[in-house]
């Protein structure tokens, strides 16, 4: 299947997602401005990428990025994908515990390790990686991410996309990370 926007209207029609990601990075680096010592994230630490899947607009984005990489890194991240993984619970574009496609990394992996007020069960509590803010007993809610709220103008742009991109629908809610390469551009 092919998108039936145009080159031009795939970037026009991605325009609400980068611009969700230019928020989302800014409210990331605020957070990690204010507790430098409290996040260990950093490069190499892979703990906390488990995404096997993502919205459509997250995967034009990712697609879009692999095809920019130089030749033979993309090939050999098209052969990685396609390949059987050893160990499904991990994303299957981590090479060496490195995104190759980090500059294009969704929502998601943007705010990994940070706290995230979940709502389950009819409840809310914030959830982080175990190796940061340990050494706080509470967290001001300037450094929690309300997950919900994230995750709705996420929808709203992915509705966008998909509007623009594929109307007449024919993409299933999530693909996988492992099918990025598939993923049905404009010519």
């Amino acid at each position: 299947m092919t998108a039936p926007c145009s080159a031009g209207g795939l970037e026009a029609a991605l325009a609400p997602y980068r611009a969700l990601l230019v928020q989302v990075d800014a409210l990331c680096e605020r957070i990690g401005a204010g507790f430098p010592a409290e996040i260990s994230c950093r490069a190499g630490c892979a703990a906390c990428c488990t995404l096997q899947g993502v919205l459509p607009v997250e995967a034009a984005s990712l697609a879009l990025a692999l095809r920019q990489l130089p030749e033979a890194a993309a090939a050999a991240l098209r052969r990685q994908l396609r390949a059987p993984t050893a160990d499904a619970a991990h994303c299957p574009l981590l090479t060496d515990d490195r995104c190759p496609l980090y500059a294009a990394r969704p929502v998601i992996c943007r705010t990994h390790g940070l706290p995230l007020l979940l709502e389950e069960n009819g409840g809310r509590r914030v959830d982080r990686c175990p190796l940061n803010f340990t050494g706080l007993d509470t967290l001001p809610g300037t450094a929690v991410i309300d997950l919900e709220r994230l995750n709705q103008a996420l929808v709203i742009a992915n509705r966008h996309f998909l509007a623009a991109c594929f109307p007449d629908g024919g993409l299933p809610d999530r693909i996988p990370l492992q099918r990025l390469a598939d993923f049905p551009f404009p010519p």
